[in-house]
């Protein structure tokens, strides 16, 4: 079905700005700040004291009791970002036909609180059977979307792409695929990871995160805010969305993906992977550079993320990228790790339905290294047509994915 339109009818956010798509959106546009002192763990011995944490969110207000026992944070995450994504499309769920239900979940760590338990329950007590016998089976990330789809019934395809911190991109554009290929109707796709200590601790490990506030793409950004939480979105195909009288609030024109095969954690400073990801996403799109109107950077606040991402900018769009607007969320809630571009394609859907762009929060000096507007500080009324959204992770895995304004 090479013509078939694909859409996305429903999101749904959990992030530590806000639990749900509209609590996330009213405080994004005011440029809130996701990123604190932590409270779920001990910080004493660590450079890095700040982090994303989701303060507001309350497992029960999504399932029973009975369930929540027997299953990790991340599982959580994704079943509330599933449920109100699901609420918001009005697609009634037991009208459908379940096999042509599919859930695609992208992640990095998967369950990683759940091994923090174990380690606890293990060490603790010297004796492995503390360790409760049910807790092993939550911890593969396959558990994820599992949890999703027996959650609401879905008995169609159903996988986990672990490809880190693009992992919601891979996900959406998998989604893209099986309805294209028309192997599904309706297709639950997003990202979801919690905090966790061992995130927290590898990451400071590497150097990597800030000791205070992220602040991508400025002269002293000092690095990446460990982050949780969860963005899911309904993705159908057009005649399905119609037939159903569903609010179509964008259309997913095309993705790229692509592994610069570099190093574990650090790109490529040619911008090799990024560069062909976003050649390709444009041409799967049919989009031309000039027709795109901004970008959601993946925008870590890295040194060299920032400085490759504004490279692959302009080699890929040439004298348009002169002037594209171009804001990292990450700014705000800080990296969400594999929920980072399913959020981010959230805020995207929700850019191109309100006209506005999301800002750079934490920007005071410029980089000449990173001379692109970056919308500092303060969000911004554009008239928005065709977006991107680019998300990077280790291992060299690139990926942009092309949204656009549902015009009928």
């Amino acid at each position: 079905m090479p013509d078939t339109r694909i859409v996305i009818t429903g999101l749904g956010v959990v992030s530590p700005i806000g639990t749900g798509s509209d609590r996330f959106w009213a405080a994004a546009v005011k440029g809130t700040n996701g990123v604190r002192p932590l409270s779920s763990i001990d910080t004493t011995d660590y450079k890095t004291k700040t982090g994303g944490e989701v303060l507001d969110f309350d497992p029960a207000a999504y399932l029973e009791p009975s369930k929540i026992k027997h299953m990790g944070r991340s599982s959580q995450f994704a079943i509330a970002a599933a449920k109100e994504a699901v609420r918001r499309s009005g697609i009634e769920v037991d009208k459908e036909d379940p096999f042509r239900m599919a859930v695609c979940m992208g992640t990095t760590m998967g369950e990683p609180q759940i091994l923090d338990q174990g380690v606890r329950a293990k060490y603790d007590a010297s004796d492995t059977n503390a360790i409760p016998p049910d807790l092993p089976r939550q911890y593969p990330c396959s558990v994820i979307p599992t949890n999703v789809a027996r959650e609401l019934g879905a008995k169609g395809y159903v996988t986990i792409i672990p490809t880190a911190c693009a992992a919601g991109n891979y996900a959406i554009g998998y989604a893209f695929d099986l309805l294209h290929l028309g192997k599904a109707d309706v297709v639950l796709a997003g990202g979801s990871d919690p905090f966790s200590s061992i995130a927290f601790t590898g990451f400071n490990r590497l150097l990597a995160t800030t000791p205070d506030l992220c602040r991508p793409f400025d002269r002293n950004r000092s690095g990446m805010a460990v982050s949780e939480g969860a963005g899911m979105v309904v993705v159908e195909r057009l005649d399905h969305a119609l037939k159903r009288n569903a609010p179509i609030l964008a259309e997913v024109l095309g993705y790229g993906l692509a592994c610069d095969a570099f190093k574990m954690t650090i790109p490529d400073p040619t911008g090799s992977g990024g560069i062909r990801a976003l050649g390709r996403a444009l041409a799967n799109a049919r989009v031309a550079p000039e027709s795109v109107d901004y970008i959601n950077a993946h925008g870590t606040g890295t040194g060299e993320n920032d400085k490759t991402e504004t490279l692959i900018a302009k080699t890929v769009l040439g004298e348009r990228a002169k002037s594209i607007s171009m804001s990292s969320t990450k700014s705000m809630i800080g990296h969400t790790m594999g929920a980072a571009s399913a959020i981010e394609a959230c805020a995207c859907v929700q850019m191109l339905n309100n006209n506005i762009m999301l800002p750079t929060i934490n920007y005071q000096d410029p980089d000449p290294d990173c001379d692109i507007d970056c919308v500092p500080n303060t969000a911004r009324e554009a008239d928005l047509n065709i977006v991107i959204s680019n998300a990077y992770a280790f291992a060299g895995n690139c990926s942009s994915l092309v949204l656009g304004k549902y015009k009928g």
